[in-house]
């Protein structure tokens, strides 16, 4: 091999591997989810024939608390002596979305919130049954919704305490309402996200809650009767390793 030979193939390697590098940091690492951020998830089937993951639990003390400690969630849960692990409560819209957006990044992953229809559809076959209005007159609906809401029990209970659904999803009917990707714009017409005044939570009863409430019960509803606690439950369209 001449000298002028080897030099040509040294210079053209030296411009792959030139070449590989850029592209490589043009690029980045290609990385899957970080796993130890995923929550347990189920899968669905909503009956437009769409599949999403859902999370198994609402969000719980634990995970949220991994917020907290990494700076990216301003309020701090309690976590019980017992032992067991409870759903993160007292959650406002802003506290929702410090989550949101943490641990998206942190799993590198798209979670999101359901929508109020995605919720109910999943939580159709553990919620009770609708009864007939106690009154027909259209002007006296409040009372019968009002009249025929069960009082609630206020006792926040651990992760797992209410029913299952077919599909493994836990505790839709239990007393944490859960926030949606709904907004409640009563009388405005406000269509623009951006200043949506409320959003609906999901729950036994339908409710639309201000966005700076973390307590419904001092806070108030925009609609419908108070919950008992205010929490989130994780959704993603995309498929989750494993699951």
């Amino acid at each position: 091999m001449t000298k002028l030979r080897a030099k040509i193939i040294i210079g053209a390697t030296a411009l792959v591997g030139l070449g590989l590098g850029i592209a490589a940091i043009t690029l980045g690492p290609l990385r899957g989810p970080d796993m130890q951020y995923i929550p347990q998830m189920e899968a669905f089937e909503f009956s437009d024939g769409r599949n999403v993951m859902v999370q198994k639990f609402e969000v719980t003390a634990a995970e949220w608390n991994r917020c907290f400690d990494a700076d990216a969630c301003s309020q701090k849960m309690k976590i019980r002596k017992t032992g067991e692990d409870f759903p993160a409560t007292n959650l406002n819209w802003m506290d929702v979305n410090e989550y949101l957006t943490w641990v998206n990044a942190a799993s590198r992953h798209a979670f999101r919130l359901p929508t109020q229809n995605e919720w109910n559809e999943m939580a159709h076959e553990v919620l009770p049954e609708e009864k007939d209005p106690i009154f027909t007159d259209p002007e006296l609906s409040w009372a019968s919704t009002y009249l025929m809401e069960p009082e609630i029990n206020r006792s926040l209970r651990p992760s797992g305490s209410f029913e299952t659904t077919a599909e493994g999803i836990v505790d839709l009917n239990g007393n944490v309402w859960e926030w949606t990707a709904d907004c409640y714009s009563g009388d405005s017409g406000n269509s623009d996200l951006a200043k949506c005044p409320a959003y609906f939570v999901a729950g036994e009863h339908i409710a639309a809650i201000p966005i700076f409430t973390r307590d419904p019960a001092r806070g108030g509803c925009a609609v419908g009767s108070p919950p008992a606690h205010l929490g989130l439950r994780l959704m993603t369209d995309t498929p989750v390793p494993g699951v």
